[in-house]
């Protein structure tokens, strides 16, 4: 005869699975089945309140238990609370919002584009060692990153602050605001708390709030050795692609260069932030695809996938394949998904966001090796043929411009000059 052991028993064995199914296996009526998940005591959730709801093994994430609140900040700053994360066995979370909610077999896209990674995110075990995560977040698990946005992701990139933890500190707490001039000691103080660091690869970068607006700064060092001087032409790179890109009419984030004490700095203005409180939801396009679809590819693949499955405009989509064409003919070799983004405002359709992290990173240095690659530009493909040509009109541009740049270094520029040469060869 079945017994609420049994239950347990037999979604150890098959995972997700409705009600009816449930009952079959079990051999038992609805109100049967009913009862003994309540006996459970948390063991098993229901998801649902209808017929086609479906029961699950729970499982606790130590130091939250078995759920933990969401909340989205508005545009205007204001909490709104988005439901409950509720942990499920195998790794499955249920976003709980009033009687339905959202099934999810990994991390919601929101959670796993909001983890510390890269150059701002490696040293997170270290500043917060209450938390006793590991000392890498590449050996994190997803228990672990639950962990770290409950309590200690109160400024995390989107606009979701995931537990109570994390809201309490954000409600208690407001940007200092960071001038110019404080740029190098801030750039000092953050390579300090890196140093001996395997990211040593990564772009160094900090935020902060510069003169009323949050803003991701990057940096490169003053010194003489090669892989400086290339960083800073590869900033100043940056910010003119996000120029030329603007000028053209296509959506880009606002930045701005400065330089002082030889360092170079890049302000970039976030558009994940609207004033001093404000946030919008946005999801990166692998967080997208992980979730989503999970066919990989690039950007150009997905957006026809995106567009197919009426997830955004086509003028998105087209958009996103011009960004790829232009992208590879200028030389951006790291166009890979996390680079570019959608925002997300919960209607399951999304709206591709501005342009960031563009610019010639074929040229990007090996740790402090400036590495030489050769630049092999790639005419069109029936996928990207309707975009091709004006792409290929902008980086031409664009080239050109970072040719008769006099901020960059004479090799840089005239890499440039040969680039151009190159596009314009292929356009014919």
């Amino acid at each position: 005869m079945a017994t609420i052991d049994g239950l347990l028993s037999e979604l150890q064995r098959v995972g997700i699975t409705d009600g009816a199914s449930l009952s079959r296996a079990l051999k038992v009526s609805a109100p049967t089945l009913g009862r003994w998940v309540t006996k459970t005591n948390g063991k098993v959730l229901r998801m649902g309140r209808t017929r086609s709801a479906r029961y699950s093994l729970t499982r606790t994430v130590e130091g939250l238990g078995a759920a933990s609140a969401v909340y989205r900040i508005s545009p205007t700053g204001k909490v709104e609370p988005a439901g409950t994360l509720r942990f499920l066995a195998r790794g499955a979370h249920w976003l709980e919002t009033g009687h339905t909610g959202e099934l999810f077999e990994g991390l919601p896209p929101w959670a796993a584009d909001m983890g510390p990674q890269g150059y701002l995110g490696y040293d997170f075990a270290t500043r917060y060692p209450e938390l006793k995560l590991p000392p890498r977040v590449t050996d994190w698990t997803d228990n672990h990153q639950l962990l770290a946005l409950a309590r200690r992701g109160e400024d995390c990139v989107g606009n979701v602050i995931f537990g109570k933890e994390s809201l309490d500190r954000w409600l208690a707490t407001r940007a200092e605001p960071l001038s110019l001039s404080d740029f190098p000691q801030r750039a000092h103080q953050s390579v300090l708390m890196r140093a001996g660091s395997s990211a040593g690869g990564d772009q160094p970068k900090f935020l902060a709030l510069v003169e009323g607006k949050h803003c991701i700064v990057k940096f490169a060092a003053g010194d003489t050795s090669a892989a400086a001087g290339r960083w800073r032409d590869l900033l100043a790179c940056e910010h003119l692609a996000l120029e030329v890109l603007s000028n053209r009419q296509i959506p880009s984030a606002a930045s701005r260069l400065v330089d002082r004490e030889g360092m170079r700095f890049l302000v970039v203005e976030r558009f994940d932030r609207i004033g001093l409180r404000g946030r919008r939801g946005m999801l990166s396009l692998f967080a997208l695809d992980n979730e989503y679809f999970g066919a990989g590819g690039n950007w150009t693949s997905l957006s026809l996938r995106l567009e197919q499955e009426g997830r955004c405009t086509s003028a998105d989509a087209r958009r996103l394949r011009w960004l790829d064409v232009f992208g590879q003919l200028i030389g951006n070799s790291d166009r890979h998904l996390g680079n570019i983004s959608f925002f997300d405002d919960g209607t399951g359709k999304w709206s591709l966001c501005p342009v960031y992290d563009m610019l010639p990173m074929l040229l990007a240095p090996v740790q402090t090796t400036v590495v030489e690659r050769p630049f092999e530009p790639r005419g069109p493909t029936a996928d990207t043929l309707d975009v091709w040509a004006d792409a290929a009109d902008t980086a031409a541009h664009y080239l050109g411009k970072v040719a008769g740049s006099t901020g960059l270094s004479a090799k840089f520029r005239s890499w440039a000059k040969k680039a151009q040469a190159a596009v314009i060869a292929l356009s014919r």
